[in-house]
C-alpha cells in the first residue's frame, strides 16, 4: 500500500480520472441537488444551496445560448492532439457555472477532447497540486495528454479578462465586495463566453 508521500501527481490524477463524470451527468447531479435544496461539497448551507440553484439556471441558459463562430469550430475540428480536460468544480461556484458549459461546448466539437468533472472536496489531493496563488480556486481545468499522461497545461479559475478585473480590484480594495461580484456576473453575461473561447483556443495552440 502506498503512503501519501509515495503517491505521485500522476497517481493522484489517475485516481481522480476514475471518478470523473461527464458534463451531462454533472448537470443532472446539480439539478438533483437543487431539487433537494442542497449543494455539493463538505459544507452544506442555505447560501451554498441557493448558489447551486442559481448556477443550475445559469448553466441551463448557457447550454442554449453559447455561440461559437464557424472559424473556431473548424479550427477545433482540426485539433490533432488527444487530450482529457479534467475539471475541478463544485455546484455552488459561480465562476464554474459560467466556464464549464463553454468548456463542454468546445469539447463537443472534437472527438480528440474528453471532458471529465470531479468535485473539489472529494479530490483534495488533486486540488492541492493545482492551487491558484496558494488557494483552492475553482473551476480549475487540468489538460492531460492522453498519449503520455502528462499535464500539458492548466486553466482557471476564471477567464483571463475576468482574472485581470479581479486582480485589479483586489490590488485597489484588498478583497472582493458583494457589489464587485455582482458586476463580475454582469461581465460574464455581457461577454457571452467569448473570452473563455479565446482562452481555450490558446490552450489548444489553435
Amino acid at each position: 500500500m502506498k503512503t501519501l508521500e509515495h503517491i505521485s501527481v500522476k497517481d493522484i490524477i489517475n485516481e481522480s480520472l476514475q471518478k470523473g463524470i461527464s458534463y451531462q451527468d454533472y448537470r443532472a447531479l446539480v439539478h438533483d441537488l437543487v431539487e433537494k435544496e442542497s449543494n455539493s461539497g463538505d459544507e452544506k448551507t442555505e447560501a451554498l444551496a441557493n448558489y447551486t440553484m442559481l448556477n443550475d439556471r445559469r448553466m441551463k441558459r448557457w447550454d442554449k445560448t453559447i455561440k461559437v463562430s464557424e472559424e473556431i469550430k473548424n479550427k477545433v475540428l482540426n485539433f490533432k492532439g488527444h487530450v482529457t480536460w479534467l475539471v475541478i468544480t463544485e455546484s455552488w461556484c459561480g465562476d464554474a457555472a459560467h466556464v464549464i458549459p463553454i468548456l463542454n461546448k468546445m469539447a463537443e466539437l472534437s472527438d480528440n477532447i474528453d471532458l471529465k468533472l470531479v468535485f473539489r472536496d472529494e479530490n483534495e489531493g488533486l486540488m492541492d497540486q493545482f492551487l491558484t496563488n496558494g488557494g483552492r480556486a475553482i473551476a480549475k481545468l487540468i489538460m492531460i495528454d492522453n498519449t503520455s499522461n502528462a499535464v500539458v497545461n492548466t486553466y482557471g479559475p476564471r477567464p483571463t479578462e475576468a482574472t485581470n478585473m479581479v486582480n485589479a480590484y483586489k490590488a485597489e480594495h484588498g478583497s472582493l465586495t458583494p457589489e464587485f461580484k455582482e458586476d463580475l456576473q454582469g461581465w460574464y453575461n455581457k461577454n457571452k463566453g467569448q473570452s473563455i473561447i479565446e482562452d481555450v483556443m490558446a490552450l489548444l495552440n489553435l
